[in-house]
């Protein structure tokens, strides 16, 4: 037993650094981000008269606009040779539109709080990702992903509770808002001061447009086998806001709500590095395949739990899916992605999933106003059981 922990500790030793700088600017920026997030749904019904609907709306086209500038932000980090510029740009981005949510008195300020805020989410993710696996040994790859992961998901968990606390303390929402001011800053000034990047080669070819047809002859076909078990799977997946919202309605009160955030991230934090660290050990097929499950397992009592206590046991269910699910995902597009176009892999990955969260989160929300929250998560459980199938399909 002694020598297992030995070895984890020494391969968690040999992590480059760089991971570890950009785990602390993901923590920093998730604090900020999910403290907004948690409560900016109940914000969004409660205080701006905003339905669930609109709310799904807001999420889709926010979340999938984020992945639909990934492609294009991962293919100029490839063909430039340098992600540091672009990630400094989209956490900048990011940084600068957290003030703008406790100052927004109607539904289109935060709406458009949230578009640029995931705009910088998108010219940040694929380049990060594509750098994660530039930096990273092979036989460590699972654990480097799985690690900045873990850190994000840190800060999840940092930021609702923070909420939680500070609602005690004020017991004003858009006063709390202000707060997610400072850790942006924070994870800016990080990127500056402690990302380093390997120096690649001057780039031989010309720039050539992410969308060419011809750059997608250079993937093989178990990389588009990837892509569409994650757009399955983000089909699956809508947007967390409907989880707050979910809580509202079981009677959490609005200080409370964050507790969801809590929750979820945690199970996430937990699991995210050790499902990365096995994941380099036993097949990534299987564990994805226990994170669908988990899925399917966490909507089913989302849906018909009606007391506070079943649907926290939905939530850390949620979260553990997410440790499965999502550092895994990654490390298959690293794995299956050519050399010389990781960010154009990751960004079209991203693109696919986005446009898939986009039909998810206006789906859940037409579907909770229309036939009530449990048809909402009774088709996520659909959705997710499709996804272990296809997972089950490919491993025959």
């Amino acid at each position: 037993m002694s020598s297992g922990n030995s070895n984890t500790t020494a391969e968690r030793f040999g992590i480059p650094r760089t991971i570890w700088a950009l785990g602390f600017v993901s923590l920093f920026m998730d604090l900020s981000s999910e403290l907004v997030h948690s409560l900016l749904p109940v914000f969004l019904v409660t205080t701006l008269g905003a339905s669930a609907l609109t709310v799904g709306v807001i999420e889709g086209i926010a979340e999938s606009t984020a992945m639909l500038v990934k492609i294009f932000s991962g293919a100029i980090s490839d063909f430039m040779g340098r992600r540091k510029g672009l990630l400094l740009l989209g956490y900048g981005l990011a940084a600068l539109t957290k003030p703008l949510f406790p100052l927004a008195h109607s539904v289109e300020v935060v709406f458009t709080a949230r578009f640029l805020d995931r705009i910088g989410k998108g010219i940040r993710g694929a380049p990060r990702d594509a750098l994660i696996a530039d930096v990273s040994p092979p036989e460590i790859r699972g654990a480097c992903f799985g690690l900045r992961q873990s850190m994000d998901t840190v800060g999840a968990v940092l930021g609702p509770a923070l909420a939680i606390v500070l609602m005690l303390w004020l017991a004003d929402i858009q006063l709390v808002l202000w707060f997610a001011v400072i850790p942006a800053a924070v994870a800016v000034a990080l990127i500056v001061t402690g990302v380093e990047e390997p120096t690649h080669r001057p780039s031989d070819h010309t720039f050539r447009s992410p969308i060419h047809w011809k750059v997608l002859d250079d993937f093989s076909s178990g990389y588009w086998w990837v892509v569409i078990v994650g757009g399955v799977f983000t089909l699956a997946r809508f947007s967390e806001a409907f989880l707050v919202l979910r809580a509202q309605q079981i009677g959490l009160s609005v200080t409370w709500t964050p507790l969801v955030m809590v929750v979820m991230a945690l199970f996430y934090t937990l699991s995210a590095y050790p499902v990365g660290w096995l994941s380099d050990r036993i097949s990534r097929i299987k564990l994805l395949c226990v994170g669908m499950a988990i899925l399917v397992l966490a909507d089913l009592l989302l849906a018909q739990s009606s007391s506070v206590i079943a649907m926290m046991l939905g939530i850390a269910l949620w979260g553990l899916h997410m440790g499965f699910s999502q550092g895994i995902l990654a490390s298959l597009v690293a794995d299956k992605a050519p050399t010389e176009l990781k960010g154009t892999a990751f960004g079209i990955f991203n693109l696919v999933s986005g446009v898939c969260l986009l039909i998810a989160s206006v789906l859940a929300g037409w579907l909770w106003q229309n036939f009530g929250s449990a048809s909402t998560f009774l088709t996520g459980a659909l959705l997710a059981t499709t996804a272990l199938l296809l997972l089950l399909f490919k491993k025959q």
